[in-house]
């Protein structure tokens, strides 16, 4: 899984970008689907958001957004939208259609005979 991290109107410390980096990584982590994350980090005056974009097999494709004054907010709180995303997603993929189990073909066979 690859993440990238790029700022848009400002610079950014290595250190900021190594806790995006290990946010986002401890939330991917448990979805092997994933295979590209990119984070945008904009800063205007007082207001600080970032923007997550994934992508992995399944046709996956989500986003979260968050704009806050504090960056280590917003990037809390796009982490904690994007698990909830993601395990949306995964639930979609998860056939829930049968909950009954197979009958096995001798206790079909019982039921036909007792019904004779």
């Amino acid at each position: 899984m690859t993440i990238s991290v790029t700022s848009r109107h400002a610079n950014m410390s290595d250190a900021m970008k190594a806790h995006v980096h290990a946010k986002l990584a401890s939330v991917l982590e448990s979805f092997p689907e994933v295979e590209f994350a990119h984070a945008v980090i904009a800063v205007e005056k007082f207001r600080h958001s970032i923007e997550v974009s994934v992508q992995g097999r399944h046709a996956l494709r989500l986003e979260a957004k968050d704009e806050s004054d504090n960056l280590y907010a917003s990037v809390e709180k796009v982490a904690d939208r994007l698990d909830r995303q993601l395990r949306s997603w995964r639930e979609k993929l998860v056939d829930h259609k049968s909950t009954r189990q197979r009958t096995k073909l001798a206790d079909f066979e019982q039921k036909l005979n007792r019904t004779e």
